[in-house]
């Protein structure tokens, strides 16, 4: 394998990195996480190498990593929350340098050619390809981040606070899209984690009455501290008729809950990429007087530009309980158990 000074502009690059891989898929009481090391990517024409400052945890790990994502090849290493700093470059990369601190998110790769990318759906791309599950992500000292799909970040802001940004934030902010929240309208959110805590402040922000519904106390205690209206368990009722909701928790037997929760012609959104079964739904009682039902399919980039954009004007708030990268396995374990306050978010050392 040629060395990465030989085909890249490079700051010193370390021979090996350390990472953690999802080697057997199964309950996350197994161990289906595991520490290695490997040989240091070199990066192509129009990749990032990036020496990882923090990488946010996201239930879409968690996902992969207890197999209700079927891994896209072996070893996997999750991560697709990733902010660092880049030390070496690609031949052909015009846009970085050496030092930069860049974000890598879930959205990695798309043709570029279809009639999804052609019309500012890239992320309906039947060739699309994701960060963390179709090539090794952020739980790892280094990881490569194509330069087309990499997010330029500020130099002054705590990483572990980026973080999250780049995938709770952005998939929240989509999601709150397509719930298509009319202005002041009322916005029930199902489940409050780090995807949650972050499209509430949006929601807040625009003028939203927002009422938050999730089985965690603590998560409840936060949604009041950042302005929601009213905070109660995942299955009562909000206090008034919803104009929109989003469904955060992967709990299909929360989507009847939600859509009964709506006023005439409210949207549901589902904001997760994996939701156990759906009960039945009751056309009359669920679906009647023009009640929309909507699934979140990844991102596109300039979603991703509009929320960080967004996220810095409105000063948003973000909720981390940070993990060293030695523990990653136990941050997956408390996001299993629902013992992570906001986001995790694993970093160096």
């Amino acid at each position: 394998m040629a060395s990465p000074a030989s085909t890249a502009r490079t700051a010193p690059v370390p021979d090996t990195l350390g990472a953690w891989a999802v080697e057997t898929p199964g309950p996350i009481a197994t161990g289906p996480l595991v520490h290695l090391r490997r040989r240091t990517p070199v990066p192509g024409p129009g990749d990032l190498l990036v020496r990882i400052e923090a990488c946010g945890v996201c239930r879409t790990d968690l996902h992969l990593a207890e197999g209700d994502l079927p891994p896209h090849h072996p070893s996997t290493v999750p991560g697709h929350e990733i902010v660092g700093r880049v030390i070496a470059v690609g031949d052909a990369v015009t846009s970085y340098r050496t030092g930069d601190r860049v974000g890598g998110a879930w959205l990695r790769g798309t043709c570029g050619t279809c009639d999804y990318c052609r019309t500012g759906r890239e992320n309906l791309c039947p060739w699309s390809v994701y960060t963390g599950w179709d090539t090794d992500g952020g739980f790892a000292d280094l990881t490569l981040i194509p330069e087309a799909f990499a997010y330029r970040l500020p130099e002054s802001q705590d990483p572990v606070l980026l973080a999250p940004l780049l995938c709770a934030g952005i998939i929240g902010y989509r999601s709150l899209r397509r719930s298509a929240l009319p202005e002041g309208g009322r916005l029930g959110l199902y489940g409050f984690g780090a995807s949650a805590h972050l499209a509430a402040q949006v929601a807040i922000a625009e003028g939203a009455t927002v009422h938050v519904l999730t089985r965690s106390p603590r998560a409840r205690e936060l949604a009041l501290e950042l302005g929601a209206a009213s905070a109660g368990g995942a299955y009562d009722r909000p206090p008034e008729p919803l104009d929109s909701a989003i469904l955060f928790a992967p709990v299909g037997d929360l989507v009847p809950v939600a859509m009964e929760a709506l006023d005439r012609s409210g949207t549901l959104a589902i904001a997760g990429i994996h939701l156990t079964g759906i009960p039945e739904l009751n056309y009359e009682r669920h679906l009647f007087q023009e009640r929309n039902l909507r699934s979140v399919t990844s991102n596109t980039r300039q979603d991703g530009r509009d929320f960080l954009a967004l996220a810095d004007r409105i000063g948003i708030r973000v909720t981390t309980t940070p993990y060293p990268l030695s523990r990653a396995d136990r941050a997956l374990a408390d996001l299993a158990a629902d013992r992570v306050q906001g986001a995790a978010v694993l970093v160096p050392g």
